[in-house]
């Protein structure tokens, strides 16, 4: 929780207007396990999501990773072994999402966050672990196919296929701007058009992107800019329900805000001041050892 909060933090992430679990009682948990783990790993994992007899588990193959990630990443990337494994608990309405993440070293929390709203899917607690260090990317693939077991909906192939290339998008331009900057220009680029409107025009969604990445301090290689100008021309084609935004928006605020006042909020920000000033200390008596050497 402490972990996935002080992520959220820095970017205030919102979301995509989605679908509700509809057949799913609320505390229900979903797991997707991937294909290739040893019997010893699925059960070490099943232990760490504390899953009971009661819950529904699912299998991701490899051949799911390299359908859905094949056309963004190389086939040498994803592999030949899935891996990753997921579990989804059923969270009550206007709850919103919130994704804790274990062993995952290139997607964050918020690029998850930012993929499974477009998706499609809210209200919900996602875990995303693997029983070593792995990418992340192809964990995606078995969330989605969780949600549309729970809810007996099918998420179109179009929408699934923008979900894991923004995935893909976000983690590289987080190679080149750092993670949280790379999460913070998507969230950025979809509040601006919650509030304003979709582009009428790609010299108006160059603008959008332009001047989003201006305002956060990001510079951005005209790749970059072409990259994400393709992926949101992509959205605009799957009819989202822009009013919706500004709504899961504030569900994010608010958790962060209720997060901060809590007893748990209060203790992380004592340990932060306290961090600082132990850092500051260190500094200062690296220089006055130094001072007293020269003297």
């Amino acid at each position: 929780m402490k972990k996935t909060m002080i992520t959220i933090m820095a970017i205030f992430l919102l979301s995509f207007p989605t679908l509700s679990f509809a057949d799913a009682v609320v505390g229900d948990m979903i797991i997707t396990l991937g294909e290739n783990l040893t019997e010893q790993q699925k059960q070490t994992l099943l232990k760490e999501m504390n899953a009971t007899e009661q819950d529904q588990i699912l299998t991701v193959s490899n051949e799911e990773e390299h359908q859905y990630l094949g056309e963004y990443i190389p086939k040498a990337t994803i592999g030949t072994k899935a891996i990753s494994s997921t579990s989804i608990t059923i969270e009550k309405a206007g709850s919103g999402l919130e994704v804790t993440t274990k062993n995952i070293n290139w997607v964050t929390d918020e690029m998850y966050l930012n993929a499974l709203m477009t998706a499609g899917i809210k209200d919900a607690s996602i875990y995303v672990t693997a029983p070593f260090e792995v990418s992340g990317t192809a964990a995606l693939t078995g969330l989605i196919k969780a949600y549309e077991i729970s809810s007996d909906k099918v998420i179109p192939e179009d929408v699934k296929q923008v979900a894991n290339e923004e995935l893909v998008t976000t983690a590289k331009l987080g190679d080149e701007v750092g993670a949280e900057n790379a999460s913070a220009l998507m969230a950025k680029i979809k509040d601006e058009i919650a509030k304003n409107g979709v582009p009428e025009t790609e010299a108006d969604l160059r603008t959008l992107i332009e001047n989003a990445a201006n305002e956060l301090g990001i510079t951005l290689s005209e790749d970059d800019i072409n990259s994400l100008i393709n992926l949101f021309n992509k959205m605009k084609e799957l009819n989202i329900d822009w009013n919706q935004v500004g709504q899961q928006l504030e569900q994010t605020k608010d958790k962060i805000t209720n997060f901060l006042n809590s007893e748990e909020g209060q203790s992380f920000l004592q340990q932060v001041k306290e961090f600082f000033i132990a850092l500051w200390d260190a500094v200062i008596s690296i220089f006055t050892n130094n001072n007293e050497q020269n003297a």
